[in-house]
């Protein structure tokens, strides 16, 4: 089986030494006091109640999975790579020492692994995740194609969450906090500045709209016509009467029922053709059922 890129594959597959192979050297216990938080750590905000209910459980079972975490030169401690919600849940239920896995880790891959961490959990807001490809897209280097790849997503949807950093904070916000999905953003997100942003957010909310009908509230605001309902198909009948006149004059030909009355469209592309048509209207023999 081919061996799969990227973030897909997991943890294991980029916390890896400069020869390729896992730099590991067990699990062992170390003080909670001399490991400091991932400044890369792209969640914002953390449940409570989760973060509570972790606790509990941490308490009565200890940490079953260990933190990952990386040394800090000169023996000033440790820098947590993956597992942050356990290190604040072990912190909340009083632990004075975790059991980690000590492994190599550049900087990028701090941004990279705590990503994926995050993005496996589905735990990360859509901004969240923005901010996380925008660390690794203008700090790093990376390419849209790039981030896609070791996050296990498609380009697209890479480029389509890091445009939401352009919403403005009040939409931002409304997004963080659940009271708009992301579909509502994009939406909002194609309005030409912050102030229409922040008046159609208004009305989004005001009238509960869900996205389908804010994409139709935005293009009207845009200027954009809605677009035209489909005409109801014709019946059977009359169908079939236009296929026979197509057959008889050679060319399109459409029937428009209006109440008892209608309309008889004959087209034609050429003076030939026209001609050739009326040839046909004024010869004295006309086929039988028309």
């Amino acid at each position: 089986m081919a061996k799969k890129s990227g973030l897909g594959r997991g943890l294991d597959a980029l916390i890896t030494s400069t020869q390729g192979e896992p730099a590991v050297r067990g699990v062992q216990q170390i003080p909670l006091e001399a490991i400091q938080p991932n400044p890369r750590q792209p969640r914002a905000r953390v449940d409570e109640q989760q973060l509570a209910e972790l606790a509990a459980s941490i308490r009565e079972h200890g940490v079953i999975q260990p933190l990952i975490v990386t040394e800090i030169g000169g023996g000033q401690g440790y820098t947590l790579i993956a597992g942050e919600r356990r290190l604040l849940a072990a912190r909340q239920a009083g632990l004075r020492e975790v059991p980690v896995i000590l492994r190599e880790a550049s900087e990028q891959q701090l941004v990279e692994l705590a990503l994926v961490e995050n993005v496996q959990r589905a735990d990360l807001n859509p901004l969240e995740a923005a901010e996380a490809y925008r660390q690794l897209n203008e700090d790093f280097g990376l390419s849209h194609e790039e981030i896609a790849e070791r996050v296990g997503k498609s380009r697209v949807a890479v480029t389509n969450t890091m445009r939401l950093l352009k919403l403005v904070p009040i939409v931002q916000q409304a997004l963080v906090e659940g009271s708009i999905s992301e579909g509502h953003a994009r939406a909002l997100l194609t309005l030409p500045n912050p102030q229409a942003q922040s008046a159609a957010l208004q009305i989004v909310l005001q009238k509960g709209l869900n996205v389908r009908q804010t994409e139709e509230y935005v293009r009207r605001l845009s200027g954009e016509r809605p677009s035209p309902k489909p005409a109801p198909s014709p019946a059977p009948e009359i169908k079939a009467l236009e296929e026979r006149l197509r057959e008889y004059f050679g060319t399109k030909v459409s029937l428009k029922q209006r109440g008892i009355g209608g309309r008889l469209v004959i087209n034609y592309y050429s003076q030939e053709e026209l001609e050739a048509i009326l040839g046909l209207i004024f010869t004295e023999e006309t086929p039988d059922g028309l």
